[in-house]
Protein backbone atom coordinates (compact mmCIF):
# COMPACT_ATOMS: atom_id res chain seq x y z
CA UNK A 1 0.00 0.00 0.00
CA UNK A 2 1.44 3.58 -1.08
CA UNK A 3 0.52 4.77 2.92
CA UNK A 4 2.63 1.69 4.49
CA UNK A 5 5.50 2.22 1.16
CA UNK A 6 5.41 5.89 2.75
CA UNK A 7 5.91 5.06 5.92
CA UNK A 8 8.36 2.63 6.25
CA UNK A 9 10.84 5.06 3.75
CA UNK A 10 9.90 8.04 6.24
CA UNK A 11 10.93 5.53 9.40
CA UNK A 12 13.97 4.55 7.54
CA UNK A 13 15.05 8.12 6.67
CA UNK A 14 14.61 9.29 10.50
CA UNK A 15 16.56 6.45 11.95
CA UNK A 16 19.30 7.31 9.39
CA UNK A 17 19.05 11.21 10.18
CA UNK A 18 19.02 9.96 14.31
CA UNK A 19 22.21 8.14 13.87
CA UNK A 20 23.64 11.02 12.27
CA UNK A 21 22.61 13.18 15.01
CA UNK A 22 24.05 10.62 17.39
CA UNK A 23 27.44 10.65 15.11
CA UNK A 24 27.80 14.42 15.30
CA UNK A 25 27.10 14.52 19.16
CA UNK A 26 29.77 11.77 19.48
CA UNK A 27 32.57 13.30 17.28
CA UNK A 28 31.43 16.96 18.00
CA UNK A 29 35.25 16.67 19.99
CA UNK A 30 36.91 16.27 16.30
CA UNK A 31 34.50 17.87 14.16
CA UNK A 32 35.58 21.40 15.98
CA UNK A 33 39.35 20.73 14.46
CA UNK A 34 38.36 19.50 11.12
CA UNK A 35 37.70 22.24 8.31
CA UNK A 36 35.22 20.05 6.54
CA UNK A 37 33.12 19.50 9.90
CA UNK A 38 33.83 22.52 12.11
CA UNK A 39 30.52 24.87 10.67
CA UNK A 40 28.31 22.10 11.74
CA UNK A 41 25.66 22.37 14.39
CA UNK A 42 27.96 20.81 17.79
CA UNK A 43 31.05 22.60 16.88
CA UNK A 44 29.48 25.61 15.65
CA UNK A 45 27.73 26.21 18.79
CA UNK A 46 24.09 26.60 17.11
CA UNK A 47 22.74 23.53 18.97
CA UNK A 48 23.72 22.67 22.38
CA UNK A 49 25.24 19.27 23.15
CA UNK A 50 22.65 17.70 25.60
CA UNK A 51 19.83 18.75 23.16
CA UNK A 52 21.55 16.95 19.97
CA UNK A 53 21.75 13.59 22.84
CA UNK A 54 17.94 13.93 23.48
CA UNK A 55 16.79 14.48 19.88
CA UNK A 56 19.21 11.61 18.13
CA UNK A 57 17.83 9.20 21.00
CA UNK A 58 14.14 10.21 21.01
CA UNK A 59 13.91 9.94 16.71
CA UNK A 60 16.30 7.05 17.39
CA UNK A 61 13.13 5.33 19.23
CA UNK A 62 10.36 6.45 17.28
CA UNK A 63 11.97 5.61 14.21
CA UNK A 64 11.69 1.57 15.33
CA UNK A 65 8.43 2.43 17.11
CA UNK A 66 7.31 3.92 13.69
CA UNK A 67 8.58 0.88 11.53
CA UNK A 68 7.32 -1.76 14.51
CA UNK A 69 3.79 -0.80 15.05
CA UNK A 70 2.69 0.40 11.58
CA UNK A 71 4.75 -1.81 9.26
CA UNK A 72 6.09 -4.78 11.41
CA UNK A 73 8.53 -5.85 14.41
CA UNK A 74 11.09 -7.97 12.33
CA UNK A 75 11.73 -4.75 10.14
CA UNK A 76 11.70 -2.85 12.73
CA UNK A 77 14.25 -4.98 14.72
CA UNK A 78 16.97 -4.74 11.84
CA UNK A 79 16.58 -0.78 12.07
CA UNK A 80 17.39 -0.57 15.72
CA UNK A 81 20.24 -2.80 14.76
CA UNK A 82 21.49 -1.01 11.99
CA UNK A 83 20.98 2.47 14.41
CA UNK A 84 23.19 0.63 17.44
CA UNK A 85 25.78 -0.66 14.74
CA UNK A 86 26.53 3.19 13.18
CA UNK A 87 26.69 5.02 16.71
CA UNK A 88 28.38 2.01 18.92
CA UNK A 89 30.23 -0.12 16.79
CA UNK A 90 31.43 2.46 13.93
CA UNK A 91 31.31 5.88 15.78
CA UNK A 92 32.31 4.81 18.81
CA UNK A 93 34.97 2.33 18.07
CA UNK A 94 35.98 1.45 14.81
CA UNK A 95 36.52 5.14 13.67
CA UNK A 96 38.73 6.11 15.64
CA UNK A 97 40.58 2.52 16.48
CA UNK A 98 41.26 0.86 12.70
CA UNK A 99 42.48 1.81 9.45
CA UNK A 100 39.88 -0.72 8.15
CA UNK A 101 37.06 1.52 10.12
CA UNK A 102 35.04 2.19 6.91
CA UNK A 103 35.16 -0.98 5.41
CA UNK A 104 33.47 -2.38 8.53
CA UNK A 105 31.45 0.23 9.05
CA UNK A 106 29.89 0.62 5.90
CA UNK A 107 27.77 -2.42 6.92
CA UNK A 108 25.47 0.28 8.27
CA UNK A 109 25.06 2.59 5.36
CA UNK A 110 24.55 -0.59 3.23
CA UNK A 111 21.60 -1.59 5.66
CA UNK A 112 18.53 0.39 3.92
CA UNK A 113 18.08 -1.80 1.15
CA UNK A 114 17.97 -4.82 3.57
CA UNK A 115 15.19 -2.43 5.91
CA UNK A 116 13.09 -1.76 2.65
CA UNK A 117 13.22 -5.39 1.63
CA UNK A 118 12.32 -6.82 5.19
CA UNK A 119 9.58 -4.04 5.36
CA UNK A 120 7.65 -4.92 2.41
CA UNK A 121 8.26 -8.94 2.65
CA UNK A 122 9.30 -9.66 6.49
CA UNK A 123 12.02 -11.30 5.57
CA UNK A 124 15.72 -10.68 3.95
CA UNK A 125 16.23 -12.70 0.73
CA UNK A 126 19.37 -13.51 -1.06
CA UNK A 127 18.48 -11.02 -3.85
CA UNK A 128 18.63 -8.03 -0.31
CA UNK A 129 21.61 -9.46 0.57
CA UNK A 130 22.99 -8.88 -2.57
CA UNK A 131 21.50 -5.13 -2.83
CA UNK A 132 23.46 -4.71 0.81
CA UNK A 133 26.49 -6.24 -0.93
CA UNK A 134 26.89 -3.87 -4.09
CA UNK A 135 26.57 -0.60 -1.20
CA UNK A 136 29.08 -2.54 1.16
CA UNK A 137 32.13 -2.58 -1.69
CA UNK A 138 31.20 0.61 -3.08
CA UNK A 139 31.30 2.57 0.30
CA UNK A 140 35.60 1.89 0.50
CA UNK A 141 36.05 3.41 -3.05
CA UNK A 142 33.85 6.26 -2.42
CA UNK A 143 35.31 7.59 1.26
CA UNK A 144 38.76 6.65 0.95
CA UNK A 145 38.81 9.14 -2.40
CA UNK A 146 37.06 11.29 0.54
CA UNK A 147 39.79 10.31 3.01
CA UNK A 148 42.84 11.25 0.40
CA UNK A 149 41.40 13.89 -0.30
CA UNK A 150 41.24 15.60 3.60
CA UNK A 151 43.49 13.56 5.21
CA UNK A 152 45.42 16.20 6.73
CA UNK A 153 42.24 16.49 8.75
CA UNK A 154 42.03 13.22 9.85
CA UNK A 155 46.09 13.13 10.89
CA UNK A 156 45.32 16.00 12.91
CA UNK A 157 42.64 14.39 15.05
CA UNK A 158 44.85 11.50 15.12
CA UNK A 159 42.05 9.37 13.75
CA UNK A 160 43.44 6.22 11.52
CA UNK A 161 41.71 6.91 8.55
CA UNK A 162 43.66 4.54 5.71
CA UNK A 163 45.62 6.96 3.76
CA UNK A 164 47.20 8.55 7.07
CA UNK A 165 48.29 5.52 8.39
CA UNK A 166 49.55 3.83 4.74
CA UNK A 167 49.44 6.72 2.29
CA UNK A 168 47.55 7.46 -1.06
CA UNK A 169 49.41 4.74 -3.17
CA UNK A 170 48.01 2.09 -0.72
CA UNK A 171 45.02 3.40 -0.26
CA UNK A 172 44.54 4.03 -4.37
CA UNK A 173 45.56 -0.04 -4.37
CA UNK A 174 42.77 -0.48 -2.27
CA UNK A 175 40.16 1.12 -4.16
CA UNK A 176 41.49 -0.26 -7.53
CA UNK A 177 40.07 -3.66 -5.28
CA UNK A 178 36.95 -2.60 -3.99
CA UNK A 179 35.97 -0.94 -7.60
CA UNK A 180 36.60 -4.76 -9.43
CA UNK A 181 34.67 -6.38 -6.59
CA UNK A 182 31.61 -3.31 -6.97
CA UNK A 183 31.70 -3.83 -10.64
CA UNK A 184 31.78 -7.93 -9.98
CA UNK A 185 28.61 -7.62 -7.89
CA UNK A 186 26.47 -4.96 -9.44
CA UNK A 187 26.32 -7.46 -12.74
CA UNK A 188 25.25 -10.40 -10.38
CA UNK A 189 21.90 -8.98 -10.45
CA UNK A 190 21.92 -10.14 -14.06
CA UNK A 191 23.00 -13.32 -13.90
CA UNK A 192 20.79 -14.26 -11.57
CA UNK A 193 17.65 -13.18 -13.27
CA UNK A 194 16.27 -10.17 -11.15
CA UNK A 195 17.49 -7.95 -13.58
CA UNK A 196 17.23 -7.56 -17.32
CA UNK A 197 18.34 -5.66 -20.47
CA UNK A 198 17.69 -2.13 -19.05
CA UNK A 199 19.82 -2.10 -15.87
CA UNK A 200 22.50 -4.30 -17.90
CA UNK A 201 23.29 -0.95 -19.75
CA UNK A 202 22.82 1.18 -17.28
CA UNK A 203 25.64 -0.76 -15.34
CA UNK A 204 27.65 -1.25 -18.24
CA UNK A 205 28.29 2.59 -19.10
CA UNK A 206 28.37 3.27 -15.23
CA UNK A 207 30.81 0.58 -14.67
CA UNK A 208 32.84 1.46 -17.25
CA UNK A 209 33.02 5.18 -16.15
CA UNK A 210 33.84 3.95 -12.57
CA UNK A 211 36.95 2.06 -13.80
CA UNK A 212 38.01 5.08 -16.18
CA UNK A 213 38.22 7.24 -13.03
CA UNK A 214 39.75 4.33 -10.66
CA UNK A 215 42.63 3.94 -13.22
CA UNK A 216 42.65 7.05 -13.87
CA UNK A 217 44.02 8.35 -10.31
CA UNK A 218 45.96 5.42 -10.30
CA UNK A 219 47.80 6.98 -13.09
CA UNK A 220 47.96 10.34 -11.15
CA UNK A 221 47.52 10.41 -7.69
CA UNK A 222 46.34 13.98 -7.11
CA UNK A 223 43.43 15.74 -5.07
CA UNK A 224 41.58 16.77 -8.20
CA UNK A 225 41.38 12.86 -9.37
CA UNK A 226 40.30 12.23 -5.48
CA UNK A 227 37.78 14.91 -6.24
CA UNK A 228 36.60 13.64 -9.52
CA UNK A 229 36.59 10.13 -7.99
CA UNK A 230 34.48 11.20 -4.55
CA UNK A 231 31.90 12.61 -6.65
CA UNK A 232 31.13 10.36 -9.58
CA UNK A 233 30.56 7.15 -6.71
CA UNK A 234 27.77 9.25 -5.48
CA UNK A 235 26.41 9.21 -8.93
CA UNK A 236 27.18 6.26 -9.71
CA UNK A 237 25.48 4.76 -6.91
CA UNK A 238 22.44 7.17 -6.97
CA UNK A 239 21.91 5.87 -10.82
CA UNK A 240 22.94 2.49 -10.36
CA UNK A 241 19.89 1.94 -7.97
CA UNK A 242 17.88 4.26 -9.98
CA UNK A 243 18.00 2.05 -13.46
CA UNK A 244 17.56 -0.75 -11.51
CA UNK A 245 13.85 0.33 -10.00
CA UNK A 246 13.49 1.44 -13.93
CA UNK A 247 14.18 -2.10 -15.17
CA UNK A 248 11.91 -3.45 -12.96
CA UNK A 249 8.65 -1.15 -13.54
CA UNK A 250 9.15 -1.65 -17.57
CA UNK A 251 9.99 -5.38 -17.42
Amino acid sequence: HPLLAFTAILAIAIGAGAAGCLNMWWDQDIDKLMSRTQRRPLPSGRIDPDTALSFGIILSGLSVITMGVTIHWFAAALLATTIFFYIVIYSMWLKRWTPQNIVIGGAAGAAPPVLGWAAVTGQVDAYALLLFLIIFVWTPPHFWALAIMIKQDYAAVRIPMLPVVHGDRATVTQIILYSILTVGCSIMPLFIGELGWIYGIFALILNALLLNRVLGFHRKIERKQAVSLYLYSMLYLALLFLSMAVDRTIL
